[in-house]
């Protein structure tokens, strides 16, 4: 390909595409607000409004008075701008088989999910103090499983929503589990939701995610498992920029891209923690 041929607007999009399909910690957040993305420091604001009282209605006596409900307003702050650049010289080019570009595109798409990944998943630390377990020695399937459990019992104190509720976890704590029967693995279960990437099975009402993003804590030690629900974090992101260009000093296609997002946990109780250490506390 060269850059007489290039399309950005369909490289962005391709380019997106991978992104999303690459994303654990982004495929578990909210993201309908994506739409709204257009520069860095852009604001997304999110809208919420409180719970009606439920009364006790007396017939021929009880009389209605509609209750004013309250908005709030969270904002989330499009402050993460990462880009890549790459160039394919034409001798290189023309002495290997194939298009090295789509090939270098998808590598640049894999990368930088890694990055905003590694981002969402730094925000673990805004879970509320009472949804966070501390450090405990994960050893054996047993524990693994019993610390789960833990982390379900925490959401379900919060009044946390059961549906679409996640877990994600690093691979040897997933290790660990995948020794207990009760995990429901999605390779052996024929759904189809094991084609999605870093997605293992189910146990306690989860959905059971593997990450190398996972945070480490104490050398490496300690991992910070986190469960929560999909309406708890948001996340928006957009391919700002694509563009396809002749560097003056040589004789080669390059590429550079623009990659703009923001997260936020908006529901500091919809997030449970725990300080997982592969060795005793």
């Amino acid at each position: 390909m060269s850059v007489d041929t290039f399309r950005p607007e369909v490289w962005a999009a391709e380019l997106l595409l991978e992104l999303r399909n690459r994303l654990v910690y982004g495929s578990v957040a909210n993201r309908q607000y994506e739409g709204e993305i257009r520069d860095y420091g852009d604001t997304v604001n999110i809208n919420s409004i409180s719970r009606p009282t439920v009364a006790t209605y007396t017939p021929n006596s009880t009389t209605i008075t509609p209750e004013q409900l309250t908005t709030a307003q969270r904002k989330l702050l499009i402050d993460q701008a990462k880009y890549f650049a790459f160039e394919i010289d034409d001798v290189d080019a023309r002495q290997v088989r194939g298009d090295l570009i789509p090939q270098a595109m998808s590598e640049s798409a894999y990368a930088l999910s890694d990055v905003a990944d590694g981002y969402i998943a730094s925000l673990y630390v805004d879970a509320q103090a009472a949804n966070t377990i501390s450090a405990t020695a994960v050893t054996s399937g047993a524990i693994a499983y019993s610390q789960l459990n833990k982390l379900r019992t925490k959401l379900d104190e919060a009044s946390v929503p059961k549906s679409g509720r996640w877990a994600i976890l690093p691979p040897w704590y997933v290790e660990l589990l995948l020794e207990d029967d009760r995990l429901v693995r999605l390779d052996a279960s024929g759904s189809q939701e094991g084609l999605r990437e870093g997605m293992v099975g189910r146990m306690l009402g989860f959905d059971i995610w593997e990450s190398n993003n996972t945070p480490t804590l104490d050398s490496g030690d300690d991992s910070v498992v986190v469960a929560g629900y999909p309406g708890a974090i948001s996340y928006a992101e957009q391919i700002a920029k694509v563009e396809a260009y002749r560097p003056e000093d040589g004789f080669a296609d390059a590429v550079k891209g623009l990659h703009l997002y923001g997260a936020k946990v908006v529901r500091p109780d919809g997030i449970a923690t725990l300080q997982a250490s592969k060795s005793a506390v």
